[in-house]
This record gives C-alpha cells, structure tokens and sequence, in this order.
C-alpha cells in the first residue's frame, strides 16, 4: 500500500507544477516545447521500469501476486506502457477534432487536456481495478477481453472513415445541451460564466466533457489490451498512468503532423490482433515476455517507418 500512496502522491506533484509551476500562465504550446516535455514524459516513463525492477526484487515491499521475477516484471511494464502509447493515437485525433469543432484558442488548449487528463487518471483507475477483478475472480473473462480486442482490430481494418467524428452531433454534447446552458462565447481559460442571473458553460467545459468521454470509450479498447500483458494492478495502473501524463504534450507535439502518421493505424491493428489472440490462446499456450515486447515495438517500428516514407513528397524534376 505504501508503494501505492507514494506513486500517486507523485502523480499529484507533476500535476501540481504542471499547472501551477511550468504552465502558470496560458500560452501557447509550441512544437519545440511539447517536443522537449514529450521527451521528457517518454523519458521518465522508461526510466521508471528500472523502480519496477527495484520494486520487484524486494527493494519495498509490494504486492506481486503473480510472483513475478523483476526482469519480467520490467518487461511487462515497457510492454504495456508502449501498447497504451501507441493507442493513444486514436485519441490525439479525437481530441483535434473537438478542439476544432469548438473552436477552442490554442492558448486555452493546455488548461483543457491538463483538467482531461486529470479525470483521465481517475477514471482509468476505475476500469483498471475492475478489469483486474474480473479477470482474478472469473478466468474466462480473458476470452471475452480477447475477442473483444479481435473484433476491433477486424472493424479498424475494415471500417473506414475512422475518425469521421463530428462532436456536436454526438450524444454527449447533445446530453449536455439539455440539461445545462452553455453559451458559444469564449471569455479568457473560464469554464463558467455568468450570464445575467445564469451561470452558464463555455466552450471550454463542453470540449472538456466530450474528451473525457471519449477518453473513457478509447479505455474500453486498452484496458483490456494492457490486460493482455499482465492482470498485476500496480503494473497496469503505472503503465497506463505514464502514457495518459505523456498525452498532453504528445498532442501539441504531433498535432500538426497526424497525416503524415496515416499507416500507424495498421500497427494498432496489428497489436490489438496480437494481444487479442494473445489472451484467447492464455491458458494453452504463453509468449515469452521479450515475444511480446519485440513485437509490439516491431509493429511501431514498421508504422512510423513506412508513414515517413510514404509521406515524403517526390521532388520536382526541374
């Protein structure tokens, strides 16, 4: 439980001096900025498996109820903190269209993802100790988890238009509409304001809910798949929990540049396909843990790789 108490208490001091500290004042995100803050996230969250392996080999006491060695352990931390990575792509684009739609300042943009990803954190927290209770209480969860991940990596490839997402139409800004008023008007980073005797809600808070919504949908895709890797709650959690603190400053990064990304969905297809099979095949069958590591960064590999090249535009013949 200690290791619990200090994880979290830590995730409460980054919070803290991000916005109180390094983003005290709105302004824009530069690329160069998010770019720095992205290195440093990535950073952190790799340099934190070698806690994992301090932590897994006694350094404290922690609970390890799969009676995991710490190379395995460090192993399935990097494993999960990549598949929750590479997944959070979806949700950068999501989260550009909503800021589109809205029409929410790039000045105001910060403070946004920072409250959505503070909600981000709990709500992960949730779903992860629920899919961790299901799968130790009943063994054959692992076979829904499975087909599930199966089944949205057959509708990402055969689905097109994945990301024809439009925000006002949807039924959460819709849900809000009717039971708050909410003006178009944006007045500097408030959520709220007042309107005669009203307090209303800017645009700010709506594109805040609808994130958060979304948030919670993507989530139902990579629970289950970091659950693919280990059922261990510290593991997940951690793993989970770096990769949503990294989204912020991953969107400002990669914002202006998601098309040049186009083939990265075919190594979530092919990832969600892995760790799908993965967990249909769990109890007759186990990958060594650098199988499903190589794998996954593998599949990263190939779709950034293939997504600069395809990119590049040929030169003119003069």
């Amino acid at each position: 439980m200690t290791v619990w108490i200090l994880f979290i208490i830590g995730i409460i001091i980054f919070l803290a001096l991000d916005l109180g500290v390094f983003n005290k004042n709105p302004h824009v995100i530069s690329s160069k900025e998010a770019g720095i803050w992205t290195a440093v996230w990535v950073s952190l969250s790799f340099a934190f498996s070698g806690v994992i392996y301090w932590l897994y080999s006694g350094g404290v006491h922690i609970d390890n109820p799969d009676q995991l060695l710490p190379q395995d352990a460090m192993i399935k931390y990097i494993t999960g903190y990549l598949i929750e990575l590479s997944l959070s792509i979806d949700n950068i684009f999501v989260i550009a269209i909503v800021f589109a739609s809205f029409k929410i300042p790039p000045i105001y943009q910060h403070r946004v993802l920072f409250w959505g990803i503070l909600g981000a954190v709990v709500f992960r927290g949730l779903m992860i100790f629920l899919g961790v209770m299901l799968i130790h209480k009943f063994s054959w969860m692992t076979y829904i988890f499975g087909a599930f991940l199966v089944f949205t990596a057959l509708k990402m490839l055969f689905t097109k238009d994945d990301h024809d997402f439009h925000p006002k139409d949807s039924f959460v800004f819709k849900t809000l509409r009717r039971i708050m008023p909410i003006t178009t008007d944006i007045e500097n980073e408030h959520f709220f304001v007042k309107r005669r005797h009203l307090t209303v809600a800017t645009p700010l808070f709506v594109a805040l809910v609808v994130i958060e919504v979304m948030d919670v949908v993507f989530a139902i895709d990579s629970v289950p798949a970091i659950l693919s890797i280990t059922s261990d709650p510290f593991l997940v959690f951690s793993s989970n929990i770096f990769a949503i603190l990294g989204l912020r400053s991953m969107y400002f990064f990669l914002a202006n540049m998601l098309e040049r990304f186009g083939y990265l969905q075919y190594s979530l297809i092919a990832i969600l396909s892995f760790v799908g099979i993965k967990m249909l095949i769990v109890h007759y069958f186990k990958f060594p843990e650098w199988v499903s590591l190589g794998f996954i960064g593998l599949a990263l590999a190939v779709g950034i790789l293939v997504s600069l090249v395809k990119s590049e535009k040929p030169k003119e013949i003069l």
